[in-house]
Parts: C-alpha cells; sequence; structure tokens
C-alpha cells in the first residue's frame, strides 16, 4: 500500500521564477520517493530590477502577480496540499521587497518569505546528495543563480564549510562583478580545499543543467574539465543571436550561460577538480523536502 501526497515549491530567483510540484511517494519498509510532477519556469528577471535601479519595477511586480496566480491555480488542479513560496538574491536586496511581498500577499494570497545566502545554501544541500556523494571523496558543490553563487564543501558526507557570494548571472550580465570578489572566491575555495589531495565539483542551477544537456552524457557521469572549458570557448565564440538561433537556446538562457559557465570552471581550476556531476537538484527540491521533514 502507497500514499502519495503533492507538495510544491515557489522558487523567486533573480534570473527566473519556478514551480515544482513533486508527487511524494511514502510506502512502508521503503524510503519516502520524490519525484518531479511538472516544473514551470518564468523568466521574469526581477534581479534586472534590484541590481541596477535598486527596486522592484511596477511592470515585474504585475508580471509577479500574474506569476502568482497562475501557480496558485497549478497547484489547485494539482491538488498540491502544501507549499512554500522564498525568495532570494533579488528581492532581499530590493528597496522596495517588503511592499511587494505585501502586494503580492493582497492579490494572490501568496505569502513570500525572503531567505539569506546561508539559508538558501542549506536548504539546496538538503535536496538530498546522498546518491552522490562518497565518503572517499571530498565535493565542492556550487550552484550559480542570478544573483548569488552558493559553495559548499564536503567531506566524509558532512558539510565542512559553506558560503554565499554575491556574484551570479545576471550581476555579471550588467557588469556588478569587480576583480574583488573573483579574489574572494578564489582565497575561499582554495583556503578549504587545500587539504584535501583530490575534490570532485557538483553543479546546480538552470545554466549547467543545460549545459549537461547538450552533452548528451547518461545523468549519472560527470563532465570533465576538459569538456567544460571547450564548450565555454565554443559558446563565447558566438553572438547571443548565434546562440538562440542555432543552438536553440531560450532567450534569457542565450545570455548568460557564458557566464554562468566562467563560474563553475573558475572552481573546478582553484580545487583543482577534474569532474563535474550535475544533479537535477536545486533550491526548489531542497524546499520540498525541507517541508517534508519539517525543518523550515
Amino acid at each position: 500500500m502507497i500514499n502519495i501526497i503533492k507538495y510544491a515549491a515557489i522558487d523567486i530567483g533573480s534570473n527566473a521564477m519556478r514551480l515544482l510540484v513533486s508527487n511524494i511517494i511514502e510506502e512502508k519498509g521503503k524510503p519516502t520517493h520524490f519525484t518531479k510532477s511538472a516544473l514551470v519556469r518564468l523568466p521574469i528577471r526581477l534581479g534586472q530590477d534590484s541590481f541596477t535601479v535598486g527596486d522592484i519595477s511596477d511592470e515585474n511586480i504585475e508580471r509577479m502577480i500574474d506569476a502568482m496566480n497562475a501557480f496558485k491555480l497549478l497547484m489547485k488542479v494539482h491538488n498540491v496540499e502544501k507549499y512554500k513560496a522564498l525568495a532570494t538574491s533579488a528581492m532581499r536586496e530590493a528597496t522596495n521587497s517588503a511592499e511587494v511581498i505585501q502586494i503580492i500577499k493582497d492579490k494572490t494570497e501568496i505569502s513570500i518569505e525572503l531567505i539569506d545566502g546561508k539559508t538558501e545554501a542549506a536548504i539546496i544541500v538538503s535536496a538530498d546528495l546522498g546518491h552522490l556523494l562518497n565518503s572517499e571523496n571530498t565535493y565542492l558543490y556550487v550552484d550559480v543563480g542570478g544573483g548569488s553563487t552558493e559553495f559548499s564543501l564536503f567531506s566524509n558526507n558532512t558539510v565542512i564549510a559553506s558560503k554565499s557570494f554575491k556574484i551570479g548571472t545576471v550581476r555579471l550580465l550588467n557588469e556588478m562583478v569587480n576583480e574583488v570578489v573573483w579574489h574572494e572566491i578564489e582565497s575561499w575555495i582554495k583556503y578549504h580545499t587545500i587539504d584535501f589531495e583530490s575534490v570532485i565539483l557538483i553543479g546546480s542551477g538552470g545554466n549547467i543543467n543545460k549545459l549537461f544537456k547538450m552533452s548528451g552524457k547518461q545523468q549519472d557521469k560527470p563532465l570533465s574539465y576538459a569538456y567544460v572549458n571547450k564548450r565555454f570557448n565554443f559558446l563565447n565564440s558566438l553572438t547571443y543571436e548565434q546562440r538562440v538561433s542555432e543552438l536553440d537556446l531560450n532567450p534569457d538562457r542565450a545570455d548568460v550561460i557564458v557566464l554562468a559557465t566562467k563560474i563553475y570552471l573558475n572552481a573546478m581550476k582553484w580545487c583543482g577538480a577534474k569532474r563535474i556531476y550535475v544533479p537535477k537538484i536545486g533550491l526548489s527540491d531542497g524546499i520540498i523536502k525541507a517541508m517534508y521533514h519539517d525543518s523550515i
């Protein structure tokens, strides 16, 4: 006898808003199983407002209201029992975030919670990396978003260091990241990985997922540093228009995929990683599992 319940997670990021609906399958004597029922991604680039102007524009507030109402209807159709909406870097830094959150609440009845970078990293880690982590290896988990990038170092299946940096694809696109930030990341990675003979990267985020899909590899196989570097150079050699027309990349992916790949490449270089695994997990998955385990 199995029991199936549905939870949903709304991830309000700097580059896009996502709704993930998951089936949670409970069966006596077996581990709880989580499967994706639906995933909707809307490219509402809030970071373009927050990082350049300082607040969320009226236009994007209206788009957020429409998106939330759409998400609300989809959750109703899917018979979602429980959900949570979390907002990250762009909303954290917007001067009118409190006002926007109240407007969304009034117009859609959906409550949004702001989380800091450390909490974001912890939730992502809770998305269950157990099938990837080997106690004999050391892993650097890197989640690249639009406004921030979260780094977590695992050794012996334990998080030994974790940090969020204000570097992301939307910030890089708007030339808002100076060399000091790059040096801080390099120093942090080298300091925390220097005592480990070898480190394996685990990459999370829409851009690395797209890069992995383009490779044609099986899900449990890693990408090599050489491959990622080669793809970076290839993508960088193309114009934005060519990435859209020749590679069929979505317009909101084509302008940031090179920037994201640069972050992963540098992380691999600074920790000496020769491989990067790309599991299909992210903040939304972490929210679902954290809700199920009553940890958020």
